[in-house]
């Protein structure tokens, strides 16, 4: 049986987009963030000219997220977070062509990607009605 940790990662791979969240001026933030999932590392995309990256970078993170719009009626719920360190992160080629093609613009300004890099230290998942069993019944 995995850790919740190794779940909460498991369940990241398999969505596009999620929430980093962390403080900026003694106050939080919700950020949305493109993510994948590499080497059991969560890294991050995000646009520059927000500068959410500077609260996230050599700080501890949390960033979680969900099947809360992409359920089909009657199926399970689920949420997965994981809570690490967080840097800047170099992607590779490969990892660039995985994140796909960025946005143009994001709230009126040219888009400029900044990537991230968190450390899972722990993971929490949460569902409702067998979502967690059905999504691991495939997995090996």
């Amino acid at each position: 049986m995995p850790s919740d940790e190794q779940r909460a990662v498991d369940l990241l791979a398999r969505t596009d987009y999620g929430r980093v969240a962390t403080s900026m001026r003694a106050l939080p933030f919700l950020a949305f963030a493109r993510h994948l999932v590499a080497d059991g590392r969560v890294l991050l995309r995000l646009p520059r000219s927000c500068g959410y990256h500077r609260a996230c970078t050599g700080h501890v993170v949390a960033y979680g997220a969900d099947n809360l719009s992409t359920a089909r009626p009657g199926e399970g719920l689920w949420s997965a977070q994981i809570v690490g360190e967080c840097s800047a992160h170099e992607p590779t080629p490969a990892e660039l062509e995985r994140f796909g093609p960025a946005p143009r613009v994001v709230d009126g300004e040219p888009y400029e990607p900044v990537y991230l890099r968190v450390e899972p230290q722990f993971g929490t998942v949460h569902s409702t009605d067998g979502a967690l069993e059905s999504h691991f019944a495939h997995m090996p």
